[in-house]
């Protein structure tokens, strides 16, 4: 019988200590520049006990940012604050994949680079409320 404690082998090349995942949770705790922080790597190594540590969405570009600090990968401090939060995982013995996103038209022009309007497969507007500065510069949901 399978223990959900057993080891597993995914996808034949990536070895996992146990069949625990932990599943992808939006955290909006990076720093200034989307950039990955102390409090994340601390936050993942601490569940590196699970088999495979799903991380946060994380942005490719500057256009595909869905939340106000959401971690991105695509600058030099941003890769190099990824790499702080791998190097704490593993020591703990961990296994970590980065989940990649871009939200398209979920976007908010206030999350884009000079207020652009978000980009998206099609033109058609995204009905939603977004998590983004408001004009007070707090933390808000915003009508897209």
């Amino acid at each position: 019988m399978i223990d959900l404690f057993d080891s597993f082998m995914l996808g034949g090349s990536v070895q996992l200590k146990n069949r625990i995942v932990m599943a992808p949770m939006t955290r909006t705790r990076a720093s200034e520049g989307d950039v990955p922080n102390d409090l994340m790597a601390t936050y993942y190594a601490q569940r590196a006990s699970g088999g495979l540590l799903v991380t946060e969405a994380t942005d490719v570009a500057p256009s595909s940012n869905g939340y106000a600090l959401t971690p991105g990968i695509y600058t030099e401090a941003q890769r190099a604050g990824w790499r702080k939060v791998t190097e704490r995982v593993h020591r703990a013995g961990g296994t970590i994949f980065l989940q990649l996103w871009h939200v398209g038209r979920m976007a908010h022009p206030s999350l884009m680079p000079d207020g652009q309007a978000p980009l998206g497969v099609s033109d058609e507007r995204a009905e939603a409320n977004v998590f983004a500065h408001g004009p007070d510069g707090m933390s808000t949901a915003i009508e897209n």
